[in-house]
């Protein structure tokens, strides 16, 4: 009966004025009474709760746990979580998201302590948990963050006193590896302590979280001043702040380095958290933030040394951040491999250029910058990311190697472990 009362009134609205989120002072006193009717707000749990919904013409209201939510009719036909809709062994979904009538609408609603119900047209019925809603709405990501972060400078790092963790522990406990991965997804940097230096153990290491990513660079690498490659990381000259292979597509997710042997001075390894600067830019200027978030440039590598013939073209902007709740998830800086400007028009690169000239200036503010030296036996994990890295010059023969991992499996064995990634 009360299935039958709503569709009579969404029918006279829509006779009377098509819509049922707006309402004319000049219609006659029984038509408005019916648009209020459509429109008021159905309690159907407990006060306390703080529980109400909502009609619309093609979607639900819904407040609850101070969160007020828009839901699509088509969206909630499509999440059904019922056997028929979704496969709970496999988590994925059975239903044929193209079936479903772009027009559906649902003919009963009802919402208990902690359900909402929907019984669709054809019989089928819909349930959502409310605390799933909240979660999985638009509002209630908006709220959220997907990655938990401590931005930092070198003192908030160093106050904080991250410790290393123990490679032993790393390999061989769970204890070891969660608090291993929790320290990197929070600062975006990690160190494993005792590493026999060599670059098969080192290889073993890296392995425990992720699969390695073999690039144009090969699986494993060794690093020395021998110029083998063409780019200037072969060399002993000093290298400015930078994340890696901005000419991918998908720049490297993770890096390993791990300080074989050096005889000799100098070849600090400089550390910075590029997402405290970008905070620092969006603070002070929100609308440089957000030019260096939407310009898309290419980035470009070109090598032909010995039997090494590359041509490598990455395109994004500077700052990569999630759409609906503005976070920051990729830094891709690199003065080295910047290529020509040729996607800005005219009117817009002269403000691009302020834009990075005031991210740069945060960049290199000698606050931000953590000097650590590398030696045998200590593994530090980067979040290429994220963390932007440099050098100093150096002299004498130095002899890293490393890896780049795939950002899918360090955050899949995170998860696993229990940890928001």
């Amino acid at each position: 009966m009360w299935c039958r009362r709503l569709a009579c009134l969404f029918k006279v609205l829509c006779r009377l004025h098509g819509s049922t989120r707006h309402h004319s002072p000049w219609l006659p006193r029984d038509r408005r009474s019916v648009l209020a009717a459509v429109a008021r707000w159905y309690h159907t749990a407990p006060e306390s709760l703080k529980c109400a919904w909502q009609l619309h013409g093609d979607h639900l209201e819904l407040r609850y746990a101070n969160t007020l939510m828009r839901f699509d009719f088509v969206w909630l036909r499509d999440h059904c979580r019922s056997a028929s809709c979704y496969n709970t062994k496999t988590n994925q979904r059975s239903l044929d998201t193209a079936s479903v009538d772009l027009g559906i609408k649902p003919k009963a609603v009802r919402v208990d302590e902690t359900t909402l119900f929907l019984t669709w047209p054809d019989g089928h019925v819909t349930r959502y948990g409310l605390e799933w809603l909240v979660k999985n709405s638009y509002e209630g990501q908006k709220q959220q963050v997907m990655h938990p972060r401590i931005l930092w400078n070198a003192e908030i790092y160093r106050q904080a006193q991250v410790p290393s963790v123990d490679c032993r522990s790393f390999l061989e406990t769970d204890e070891g590896l969660k608090e291993f991965l929790q320290n990197f997804l929070l600062y975006g940097i990690a160190f494993v302590e005792n590493v026999t230096p060599t670059k098969e153990d080192t290889e073993i290491l890296a392995e425990r979280i992720s699969l390695i990513r073999e690039t144009i660079y090969g699986r494993m690498w060794y690093f020395t001043s021998d110029f083998s490659r063409g780019d200037t990381a072969y060399t002993k000259l000093a290298l400015d702040r930078h994340t890696d292979t901005t000419y991918f597509q998908e720049p490297c997710g993770i890096q390993v380095f791990h300080c074989l042997k050096h005889e000799g001075t100098g070849g600090r390894t400089l550390l910075l958290d590029g997402f405290y600067a970008a905070e620092q830019v969006l603070r002070q200027a929100p609308d440089q933030f957000e030019l260096l978030s939407k310009v898309p440039l290419k980035h470009e590598y070109v090598e032909n040394v010995g039997d090494c013939h590359n041509h490598m073209i990455g395109v994004g902007p500077v700052l990569n951040v999630y759409p609906w709740n503005n976070e920051l998830y990729l830094i891709r800086y690199n003065n080295y491999d910047r290529a020509v400007i040729n996607t800005v028009p005219y009117d817009v690169v002269h403000r691009w250029y302020t834009a990075h000239r005031t991210l740069t200036a945060e960049l290199r503010r000698p606050e931000n910058e953590l000097w650590v030296k590398l030696k045998p036996g200590k593994a530090l994990f980067v979040d290429n990311w994220r963390v932007l890295h440099g050098r100093e010059a150096f002299t004498g023969y130095r002899q890293l190697c490393g890896c780049y991992l795939t950002r899918d499996d360090v955050l899949n064995t995170a998860r696993l472990l229990g940890l928001q990634a």
